[in-house]
């Protein structure tokens, strides 16, 4: 790319966690949902799940564009490996209840699969961002109270670390971003590899 290309990043997901993240990061990123019926994708292992949701979604969007000079597409998709299962999104409340019970006290890996291309030149970089997450031991009622909320059933694995989640997860280790579903740093690597500074994104 030359670098006197505009850049524009739209993100092919309907988390609105992810855009909050870009936004506060300086990168006003347009939103495309990819419509990409997840439930029909399988995988033996969480990372190959992530990583291959995340690069349909990102092709699904990027064959709906025109190929404009400078248009990237990033897909994402995040899943939760615990206890030798594979956590997506819950189905229902009874799910995230259940999920809750097992998980807490305990320890689980967060992984989160980015692709990224580019529309003009037809450059692909993609790579998976891996984070423990150490869960709180809470009561019962904390997980009822919690999953009232709805928060946790719109989310993978049942839980977020930047809402009322966050009270419910001991520590971290790795990219927090990674958690929220759009690691930052990976982020900056995937455009590097393209040539591209992240701060060839960033809005006034």
């Amino acid at each position: 790319m030359q670098t006197d290309t505009s850049y524009r990043l739209v993100l092919a997901s309907a988390s609105p966690a992810r855009r909050a993240l870009l936004k506060a990061a300086g990168i006003d990123a347009d939103t495309i949902v990819s419509g990409v019926d997840e439930s029909t994708v399988e995988a033996d292992d969480a990372h190959t799940l992530s990583l291959t949701l995340a690069r349909l979604k990102a092709r699904t969007v990027a064959a709906r564009l025109p190929s404009d000079p400078g248009t990237l597409v990033l897909g994402c998709d995040s899943v939760l490996a615990f206890d030798g299962q594979i956590l997506g999104k819950p189905a229902n409340a009874s799910e995230a209840v259940q999920r809750w019970r097992a998980m807490r006290g305990r320890s689980g890996i967060l992984y989160t699969g980015h692709h990224l291309t580019d529309l003009v030149e037809g450059k692909q970089g993609e790579e998976v961002g891996t984070t423990i997450v150490h869960f709180a031991d809470i009561s019962d009622a904390e997980i009822d109270a919690y999953v009232t909320t709805e928060e946790p059933l719109h989310v993978a694995g049942s839980f977020t670390i930047d809402g009322r989640g966050g009270a419910f997860v001991d520590r971290i280790e790795g990219d927090a971003s990674n958690v929220i579903g759009l690691s930052l740093p990976l982020l900056r690597r995937l455009l590097a590899g393209f040539g591209v500074s992240i701060t060839r994104l960033w809005r006034d």
